[in-house]
């Protein structure tokens, strides 16, 4: 398989990632360089990055190699699953409730909640930044989420 980052789709989609997480926040989530270099640095970076789009039932579109390891998923499994199943179903409903603040208002820092990967490891997240995504022309795009605090639950 080649590299995620390397195909044109993602690195467009990295761009918009960078440039939303600009826009809503005020600086950049990573220093940016040409669009490759960007897309490599943030899928290698030691924070997890995910997005998903906008569906009505939003499908994970972006994981960085932190949060492959960390959902224990590969590239093409976590990029056709609904983002909801990130978390368990009783926490579902928090989850879609803070999204929802997210898109309202932009942005919403300081997230924090309860996940699990592929085989059913539970972790929390905390200090999560989630943000809505525009396309160049300031369409709705999705939403992303960036943390570097975890801890793996019992």
């Amino acid at each position: 398989m080649t590299a995620p980052w390397t195909s044109s789709s993602t690195i467009a989609h990295v761009q918009i990632l960078l440039d939303s997480f600009r826009h809503w926040l005020g600086q950049d989530l990573i220093p940016r360089s040409t669009p490759l270099t960007d897309a490599e640095q943030l899928f290698h970076a030691s924070f997890v990055v995910l997005s998903h789009g906008t569906q009505a039932d939003p499908i994970l579109n972006y994981g960085n190699a932190t949060a492959l390891q960390l959902w224990e998923m590969e590239w093409d499994a976590l990029t056709q699953m609904p983002s909801r199943l990130t978390a368990e179903p009783e926490l579902q409903q928090a989850r879609s409730q803070q999204l929802a603040l997210a898109a309202q208002q932009g942005y919403f820092t300081n997230y924090e909640g309860v996940r699990i990967s592929r085989t059913g490891q539970r972790f929390l997240i905390q200090q999560a930044t989630l943000w809505k995504l525009l396309d160049a022309e300031g369409n709705p795009y999705g939403q992303a989420a960036t943390f570097s605090h975890w801890q793996r639950l019992p």
